[in-house]
C-alpha cells in the first residue's frame, strides 16, 4: 500500500532515490525535502508546501541586506568617480557623462549583455589611452569611468539579486537607499564631494538598477539569464526534484516557489492553480516556456498561439483551448480528456501517444497531425473537421468533414482508424526525389525488423507533401520519424553540394547536367512496391506491400467510400475541358494529350478498377496542374511519378505502358517538366 504522508511535517527530510509510487503528500510541509532522482509516479502533492526552510530564508535574508550594502557602495562609488573626473578634466567630464548616458539607453533598450558590451569598449578605450596619455588627467579619468561602468553593471545584477530574494521592493528598495546615504556622507566627506550631489544621483542609480531588476525578474527576454541565477541561487536549499519521476503526480494548489525541477519527468504531471511555480528552477523541461507554464497552470489558451511548442506530456484535463493555434506543436503523450479544442489548429502536430478521451473537437484543423494506435479518441465530441488549414482566412475553404451533415457518435474515431498506424513525413518546400529514396532506404536497412510501406503521397499545395508510411502497430514511430529526418537532411545536403559542382561547371559541362537530370527524373520512377528487406530479397512478389497512392481528402465523400470510376471519369474530363483546345488540328495539345491518356487508362484490360481509379485521379491533378503550370508544377511532377508507379504493375509489353511512354514525355513538356 503507498505510504500515506498526507499533512504531515517534512520539512529537510530525504526521500532520494526511493519508490514512493502513488504515495500521498497531500498538505504535507515538504520545504526543504530531498526527492532527488525519487521515483514518485502518480503522487499526491495537492496542497503542498515546496520551498525554502525558515533558516534558508533567515539565511537569504542577511545575503539580501549585504548585497543592498553592495549596491549603495557602488551607487556612490560611481558618483564620486565622475563627480572628480569633472573637476579635473571638464572635456573627459563631459564624454565620460555621455558615454554613460549611452550605457544607460543600450542597457534599458537592448539588455545589461549589450551594455557589458558598452564596458568592453570602453576597456579598449582605457588601454589605447595608457599607452597615448600614460602620465596625463585624460587617460586618468577614462579609467575612471570604467570602473564606474563596472559599478553600474554591478549594481544592476546585484539588485535583480536582492529582489529575487527580498519579501517586497520596497524593502529592498528601502535598504539599498539606506547604505547608499551612508557611503554618500562617508565617501562625500574623504573625497571632498558635496553630499546632496552624491546621495541624489545615486539615488538615480539605484532606481535605474531597480529597474533592471525588476524587468528581468518579469520574464524580460532582455535580461532573462539574470532571472535565471536568481531563481537557481534562491532554489539552493529548496525542495528538490531533481531528475525525479512525476508521471501523472498531482500538484494541483501546490506552493513550488523556490523548488527545482530540473531533469525530471513531468509526464502528464498536474499542476492546475500551483502556486508560485513560476519562481521555480525549470531546466529544460516544459515549465521553462512561460507561456505554456502559465496554460498548465490556468489551464485557459483560449484563442492563444502555441505555434511550434513543446507540450510533450503536458497535463491539459479540461483545459479550455477553443480556438488556440497548436500548428506544428509537441503533444506527445499529452492528455486533452475533456479538453475544450473547439476549432483549434492542430495542423502538423505530433500527437502520438496522445489522450483525447472525451475532447470536444467540433471545426478543429487536424491537416497532416501524426497520429497512430496509441493515440487514443475515445467518445471524442465532434460534429465535424476540416482536413486542410484555411489558406485564406475568413474563406473557410478547407475540405470539411463531413462534406455535409455532421459526424455521427463514432465516425470520427473510425475516420482516422486508417491512419493510426502510418508515420506522417511532412515537407515543407517540397520533396528532393533523390534524397527521399536514399533516406527511406537507409531507414529501412537501420529498421530491418520493422514492414515500412509507403501508404500514400499527397501534395498540399504551396511546396507542403505528406508521405504517409504504414508501419506495423508495435512499431517505434518516433524513431522511425527521427531515422528519416536526419538521413534525409544529410542526403538533401549531398544533393545540394554536388549541384553546386555541376552548376560550377556548367558552362563546360551542359551536356552532363543534362544527361544527370534525366537519371533523377528517371529514379523518380522508381518501382513503388517498396519492402523493408534487404536489397537481395524480391521486391516485386508481395503485391500486399505496394504503395497506395491517393489523393486523400479530394475524391472522398462523407460515408469514406471512394467515388466510382463513372463519376471519376466525368470530374476528370470536366477538368479536362476546361483547357484551351489546340490551334492545330494535326498538332495535339495538352488537352488532346490528356483526353488520350484518360482513354487509354479506362480501356486497358490489364489495369484493375482501383489502379485506374488512381490513375485517373492522376490525370486530373495533371489537368489541374495545365491550368496554372508556372505555380503547379510540384503538383504535376508527382501525379506524374504517381502514374509511373502505377505502369510498374503491368507487364512491360502492355499497351498502355507503350502509350505512357509516349504521351508522359511530351506532357511533361507542356507543363515546363522536359
Amino acid at each position: 500500500m503507498p505510504p500515506d504522508y498526507s499533512g504531515q511535517n517534512l520539512r529537510g527530510r530525504s526521500f532520494k532515490g526511493k519508490d514512493l509510487t502513488g504515495a500521498n503528500f497531500s498538505k504535507a510541509d515538504i520545504r526543504g525535502a530531498n526527492f532527488t532522482n525519487a521515483i514518485l509516479k502518480g503522487a499526491d502533492f495537492s496542497g503542498a508546501k515546496a520551498g525554502l526552510q525558515k533558516r534558508w530564508i533567515i539565511g537569504l535574508l542577511i545575503i539580501t541586506l549585504l548585497l543592498s550594502a553592495l549596491s549603495g557602495l557602488f551607487s556612490t562609488v560611481s558618483v564620486v568617480l565622475m563627480y572628480r573626473t569633472l573637476c579635473k578634466d571638464i572635456i573627459a567630464g563631459i564624454v565620460a557623462l555621455i558615454t554613460l548616458a549611452i550605457f544607460c539607453i543600450i542597457t534599458a533598450r537592448k539588455g545589461l549583455l549589450a551594455g557589458l558590451g558598452m564596458v568592453a569598449v570602453a576597456f579598449g578605450v582605457v588601454a589605447v589611452s595608457a599607452v597615448t596619455f600614460a602620465s596625463s588627467v585624460q587617460g586618468i579619468s577614462i579609467g575612471l569611468l570604467v570602473l564606474a561602468f563596472a559599478g553600474v553593471v554591478t549594481s544592476s545584477v546585484t539588485f535583480t539579486f536582492v529582489f529575487s530574494f527580498a519579501f517586497t521592493f520596497i524593502f529592498a528598495i528601502f535598504f539599498t537607499i539606506f547604505f547608499a546615504s551612508i557611503f554618500a556622507i562617508i565617501l562625500g566627506n574623504f573625497f571632498d564631494v558635496p553630499i546632496a550631489i552624491v546621495f541624489a544621483v545615486a539615488v538615480v542609480f539605484v532606481i535605474f538598477s531597480a529597474y533592471i531588476g525588476w524587468r528581468s525578474l518579469k520574464g524580460d527576454e532582455r535580461d532573462s539569464w539574470i532571472r535565471s541565477c536568481a531563481i537557481a541561487f534562491a532554489a539552493t536549499g529548496g525542495t528538490n526534484f531533481y531528475g525525479a519521476d512525476l508521471t501523472d503526480a498531482d500538484f494541483t494548489g501546490a506552493m513550488l516557489k523556490n523548488t527545482d525541477f530540473r531533469k525530471a519527468n513531468l509526464r502528464r504531471t498536474r499542476f492546475y492553480e500551483a502556486k508560485k511555480l513560476d519562481f521555480a528552477r525549470p531546466g529544460n523541461t516544459i515549465l521553462s516556456n512561460p507561456a505554456v507554464l502559465n496554460l498548465l497552470v490556468t489551464l485557459n489558451g483560449r484563442n492563444k498561439p502555441y505555434i511550434g511548442a513543446n507540450l510533450k506530456g503536458a497535463n491539459l484535463i479540461g483545459a479550455d483551448l477553443k480556438e488556440a493555434n497548436l500548428k506544428n506543436a509537441d503533444i506527445i503523450e499529452a492528455t486533452f480528456q475533456e479538453a475544450n479544442l473547439e476549432g483549434a489548429n492542430l495542423t502538423l502536430t505530433q500527437a502520438i501517444g496522445t489522450n483525447f478521451t472525451k475532447a470536444q473537437m467540433t471545426g478543429a484543423c487536424v491537416e497532416a497531425w501524426n497520429i497512430e494506435s496509441t493515440t487514443i479518441l475515445d467518445n471524442v465530441d465532434c460534429r465535424f473537421v476540416y482536413l486542410l488549414e484555411d489558406p485564406k482566412p475568413g474563406t473557410d475553404d478547407r475540405e470539411r468533414r463531413p462534406s455535409s451533415g455532421e459526424f455521427q457518435p463514432g465516425e470520427f474515431t473510425k475516420l482516422f482508424e486508417e491512419v493510426l498506424n502510418t508515420v506522417d513525413l511532412i515537407f515543407q518546400n517540397g520533396i528532393d526525389w533523390k534524397a527521399f529514396i536514399t533516406a527511406f532506404k537507409k531507414v529501412q536497412v537501420e529498421n530491418q525488423d520493422t514492414e515500412l510501406v509507403i501508404q500514400s503521397i499527397e501534395n498540399k499545395g504551396d511546396g507542403v507533401v505528406v508521405v504517409k508510411v504504414a508501419v506495423p502497430e508495435n512499431a517505434n514511430k518516433e524513431k522511425i520519424h527521427s531515422d528519416f529526418t536526419q538521413n534525409y537532411q544529410l542526403a538533401l545536403a549531398e544533393v545540394e553540394k554536388y549541384k553546386e559542382l555541376l552548376q560550377a561547371s556548367n558552362n563546360q559541362n551542359a551536356n552532363l547536367w543534362l544527361t544527370i537530370n534525366k537519371l533523377v527524373e528517371a529514379e523518380k520512377s522508381i518501382n513503388v512496391q517498396i519492402d523493408n528487406k534487404v536489397e537481395n530479397e524480391n521486391m516485386t512478389k508481395d503485391s500486399s506491400r505496394k504503395i497506395e497512392i491517393g489523393n486523400i481528402g479530394g475524391d472522398f465523400n462523407a460515408s469514406g467510400q471512394a467515388l466510382n470510376l463513372g463519376e471519376i471519369s466525368g470530374t476528370v474530363i470536366n477538368t479536362i475541358n476546361e483547357l484551351a483546345t489546340a490551334p492545330e488540328a494535326d498538332k495535339p495539345g495538352i488537352k488532346e494529350l490528356l483526353t488520350q491518356l484518360k482513354t487509354a487508362i479506362e480501356t486497358d484490360t490489364d489495369l484493375t478498377a482501383k489502379d485506374k481509379e488512381k490513375a485517373l485521379k492522376q490525370v486530373k491533378s495533371l489537368a489541374e496542374a495545365a491550368q496554372n503550370p508556372q505555380e503547379k508544377q510540384d503538383l504535376a511532377d508527382t501525379a506524374i511519378t504517381m502514374l509511373k508507379g502505377v505502369l510498374t504493375n503491368l507487364p512491360t509489353a502492355a499497351k498502355l505502358v507503350e502509350e505512357c511512354g509516349k504521351l508522359l514525355p511530351l506532357i511533361a513538356g507542356f507543363l515546363g517538366l522536359s
